[in-house]
């Protein structure tokens, strides 16, 4: 999964960073309201984490724009601005969560799963399909009901296939998915990690659509 962290305290900010990049989140870091709306607007992205107290462009501004593009992508407002006021305000804006500084880290990250998980169309925190089970909050997975050991890049794409069966990703969308804008791009990646989790799982777990990408079939 892939998240625009929009913070321009740098300390708040790395901090946040190194949070989700070790749950295996694909994150990038903008300072600035102007920086935000830009990337948003030349990018994909499964969440949105959002400071109101930006310097070039306030915060709301960046949801109200981004919400008026007709953009659905989830936004969770992480800020200081803790009055009732403020966070009316934040939700009618178009914000989907709230959280306010200082969170603790274990409540910011229950956030963000449930909001991936909402944006999914699944409301149970648990994600099954065909015998497999994968547990987002513990990153723990089972294949018929056996521990099943997947490396964190396997997780990342084979997360969203999950979610989502029977809807065919291409490369570039799953990459997205694994990197940053700072990673390098392995040219092979994707084709890897699916070699990789086509032994684990059987080889018809996960179908090629020549052209297309990749797909978890419904059946």
């Amino acid at each position: 999964m892939r998240i625009l962290l929009v913070e321009d305290d740098a300390m708040i900010g790395r901090a946040v960073l190194d949070l989700l990049r070790s749950e295996n989140y694909a994150t990038d870091w903008v300072r600035d309201g102007d920086a935000a709306d830009a990337a948003l607007q030349s990018e994909r992205y499964d969440l949105v984490l959002l400071d109101l107290g930006l310097p070039r462009a306030d915060g709301l501004q960046v949801l109200r724009s981004l919400r008026a593009r007709r953009d659905s992508v989830p936004v969770l407002v992480a800020t200081a601005r803790d009055a009732v006021g403020d966070r009316v305000a934040g939700l009618d804006a178009g914000a989907d969560d709230y959280i306010v500084k200082p969170y603790d880290t274990d409540e910011l990250l229950a956030r963000v799963r449930a909001l991936l998980r909402r944006s999914a169309g699944r409301a149970e925190p648990l994600i099954s399909h065909k015998g497999l089970e994968l547990n987002p909050a513990t990153k723990q997975a089972s294949l018929n009901g056996q521990p099943l050991a997947l490396s964190a890049r396997e997780w990342v794409v084979l997360e969203p296939m999950l979610q989502r069966p029977g809807v065919v990703f291409s490369r570039t969308q799953l990459e997205e998915k694994l990197y940053g804008w700072k990673d390098e791009v392995s040219s092979n990646a994707v084709e890897v990690y699916v070699h990789g989790l086509r032994k684990k799982l059987g080889a018809d777990f996960i179908k090629t659509v020549r052209g297309l990408g990749y797909v978890v079939p419904r059946e």
